[in-house]
């Protein structure tokens, strides 16, 4: 099998070089609280009442539940609380340690091309994973950003080579605003995938930087992805969080 081709780093800025706004929370913030806020955030978006934005976090331990979720690939209910997303994609798990970028752009100011906006976080992520010498590889029949790792074989010598996903993608379109985005293994406890069986591939692991033997701190990876994005989507600029309402 073989990676999708990837095309030198697409143009998917905006043709009026507005900046996107770039927010990164504390803590752990809870996945109600923040599914409010950026729905609330994208319908402003879409009524012309508020710019882009990009929101960097981290969630408590959970697991959320796509639009084509499978109820067998849910090994450990009782686990996490599980939260319905609205995104598309099966089931992933969130927690500390990962880092989760909820991307809200208005794709009528870029291109009405969900397959490229795809494309283009795919090599948002990619771009940053090299700035720690980490190939990431797109595979047509898998979801997400993957990478190769070569363990001693069992029963002989020499590697064997097997493929772990760093990186998920889910995302939701709503009025041409895109919703969710991406989560990046920093350094999660990877045990904790073992509740699900992660969007619904049970042929491949997960892993992280720290995983793959790179001490990389939350701050570092979060420079990372914020000088790949804006070599794909443009420019952006510091941001308070949204605003969050108990729920």
């Amino acid at each position: 099998m073989i990676a999708y081709p990837l095309s030198p780093t697409p143009e998917f800025g905006r043709d009026d070089k507005e900046p996107v706004q770039w927010a990164i929370s504390g803590g752990q913030i809870g996945y109600a609280e923040a599914l409010a806020a950026m729905e609330a955030r994208v319908a402003a978006i879409a009524a012309g009442e508020a710019p882009e934005l990009v929101w960097l976090l981290e969630h408590p331990p959970l697991y959320t539940a796509g639009v084509s979720a499978k109820a067998a690939d849910l090994l450990a209910p009782d686990r996490f609380p599980v939260f319905a997303a609205g995104r598309g994609g099966q089931y992933t798990y969130h927690g500390p340690g990962q880092r989760v970028a909820y991307v809200m752009l208005d794709l009528k100011a870029r291109r009405r091309d969900v397959r490229a906006f795809v494309t283009a976080l795919e090599t948002w992520i990619i771009g940053a994973l090299e700035v720690f010498n980490v190939q990431g590889l797109i595979r047509p029949d898998r979801v997400g950003v993957w990478v190769e790792q070569k363990t001693p074989a069992i029963d002989g010598p020499g590697t064997i080579a097997r493929e772990d996903k760093i990186a998920a993608i889910g995302v939701k379109i709503r009025r041409w605003v895109s919703l969710h985005g991406v989560s990046l293994n920093v350094e999660p406890d990877l045990s904790h995938f073992d509740g699900i069986v992660p969007c619904g591939i049970r042929q491949h692991g997960v892993t992280s930087l720290v995983d793959l033997g790179l001490p990389v701190s939350m701050d570092e990876a979060d420079e990372a992805l914020r000088s790949s994005f804006r070599k794909v989507f443009g420019p952006v600029v510091d941001a308070d969080p949204p605003q969050m309402t108990p729920t």
